[in-house]
């Protein structure tokens, strides 16, 4: 538990408090596939209660049935001990709950406080008043540790921020249930921190929290409770005081989980991947100064960083999406400084995108269609420019085997799976193209305990069969887990580097911010 937490209150006590949100036998099928399934939950006024499980376990779906987006087709949902049909998101607002999703739901060129009364604007004699709006918001954000400025606009607002604001519209339209779907996937440790702090305060006045969440370390922080969904089904609910990662992972996956580091099979060979000099500016700033790095064959390269040290210019330009401003990108002696991103990606360099949704999918698109992205031109999947989706259909239905991808059909659109299987699927459509460089940007990020294994372990098969893998990941315990190696990127520089086995998180860590710097070239 952080420094200067409240201890949570016992929810195992004599005299427990009363319930918030009751499930009974609630029941949600898609197409024949059974999304939750009889499921029974407790969640008690003024806890936090955490909700965790894989993707695709059913956290999301009952949720949604929670705030009113899905309807159950068996069961009954009690609020504060009456049984209730919440047919719409009104409903639930009417009943005092309230929900911020994974994605904000903003208008980024608003204030604050228009964000806030949006949909219950206040009124005078018809005319809106915002004074009114103003002073309700000043005093609400008080209750937080930083208030916020109700004539703010949000796109000047930082990330935890604009959160802060998600936040005060349920307070705002008196929700005291409070549904929290990934509210850390977006926010750096400091903000996390804030965020905990200010949900500690929401617990002291009474406030009940559903919080769903990925880390396990944040949910042991935070919860008071913790309920398991596994593929559909309640599992367990514990006492988070009372338990361990290791044990929630387990009733997770149903299985032992290990993520540590990964010993043994590295061999590097010759060199692959070397960058000498390179130089990116953007807006007139350099983001990218002097880099110089070198990547061997059958080794995985761990790229460390606080996000906005130039991670994201250098990667856009290895894989083409950004033209360097000086020096130059070698691939096993192929010249690609020049090359676009089609040439690159025929010379063997393979790439798995920060934002999957974004750079790594065409979410209207069939999951076949998708899994042969950017390799629709090779055979067999095409010849002389006609398309052959047969064979596109079979790699897909491999892949989607081999990768364990949980997909009804092979015409689903992207849009319908899990993140986590997005991303399975995005990882196995780059090995397929048999590269000999991958590049992969936060290849975890938004991914849970089960899901983070298996792509950490296919990154080490990679590896082993002789790829050269460039890691790039705010996660410390991802690097210092995978790589072979490891360089710290501080103000567009690489300033240090290490063996796998002889960094630390402090080390890192001081790296990192700035707090020290002795600039070493690539070995």
């Amino acid at each position: 538990m952080a420094e200067g937490a409240q201890e949570p209150a016992a929810p195992d006590a004599a005299t427990p408090a009363p319930l918030a949100v009751e499930c009974r036998g609630v029941t949600r099928r898609y197409a024949g596939v059974v999304a939750n399934d009889q499921i029974d939950l407790e969640v008690r006024q003024g806890e936090v209660h955490s909700l965790v499980g894989e993707n695709g376990a059913g956290k999301s779906t009952l949720m949604k049935m929670l705030y009113g987006l899905e309807a159950p087709d068996e069961g009954e949902i009690s609020i504060r001990g009456q049984v209730e049909r919440i047919d719409s998101p009104r409903k639930a607002i009417e009943l005092r709950i309230g929900m911020v999703h994974q994605h904000f739901m903003l208008v980024d060129n608003f204030t604050v406080a228009e964000n806030v009364v949006l949909g219950s604007e206040p009124a005078r004699n018809g005319v809106l008043d915002l004074d009114q709006a103003t002073k309700r918001i000043e005093e609400l954000s008080r209750g937080f540790g930083t208030p916020l400025d109700p004539r703010a606009r949000v796109e000047d607002l930082a990330v935890g921020q604009q959160q802060m604001v998600e936040i005060l519209k349920l307070l705002y339209r008196g929700a005291d249930i409070l549904i929290l779907d990934e509210p850390t996937a977006v926010l750096v440790p400091q903000e996390i921190e804030e965020l905990f702090d200010n949900l500690r305060k929401l617990r002291e006045q009474g406030k009940t929290i559903i919080f769903i969440a990925h880390s396990l370390e944040e949910v042991l922080e935070i919860a008071d409770r913790i309920t398991v969904l596994r593929d559909g089904k309640v599992v367990g609910t514990v006492v988070a005081a009372d338990t361990t990662k290791e044990q929630v992972a387990e009733l997770m996956v149903g299985r032992p989980v290990l993520l540590r580091r990964v010993e043994g099979k590295a061999t590097p060979g010759q060199p692959l991947l070397q960058v000498k000099g390179l130089f990116v500016a953007v807006g007139g700033k350099e983001r990218v100064r002097d880099v110089d790095l070198l990547l061997r064959q059958s080794e995985i390269y761990g790229l460390a960083g606080v996000e906005g040290n130039g991670q994201v210019e250098l990667v856009e330009a290895l894989v083409g999406l950004r033209r360097p401003d000086g020096g130059s990108v070698y691939l096993d002696n192929d010249d690609l400084t020049r090359e676009d991103v089609r040439s690159r990606r025929e010379k063997g360099l393979a790439y798995i995108p920060e934002d999957r949704h974004a750079r790594g999918m065409v979410l209207q698109m069939s999951l076949w269609e998708n899994s042969v992205l950017g390799q629709q031109e090779r055979k067999p999947f095409s010849r002389r420019g006609i398309l052959f989706p047969k064979a596109m259909k079979a790699r897909a239905a491999e892949l989607i085997e081999r990768f364990r991808v949980k997909a009804t059909s092979v015409l689903e659109p992207g849009y319908a799976l899990s993140g986590g299987n997005q991303q399975k699927l995005v990882l196995a459509r780059e090995f397929a193209g048999q590269p000999k460089l991958l590049i992969a940007a936060h290849p975890t990020r938004g991914l849970d305990i089960g899901a983070t294994e298996f792509v950490w372990q296919q990154l080490v098969n990679a590896r082993d069969a002789g790829l050269a893998v460039l890691l790039i990941s705010s996660n410390l315990d991802e690097i210092l887990a995978l790589s072979d190696r490891i360089g710290v990127l501080f103000d567009g520089r690489l300033v240090k580097e290490f063996g796998g086995s002889e960094a630390t998180m402090s080390e890192l860590g001081l790296y990192m911010t700035g707090a020290r710097s002795d600039e070493e070239p690539a070995a």
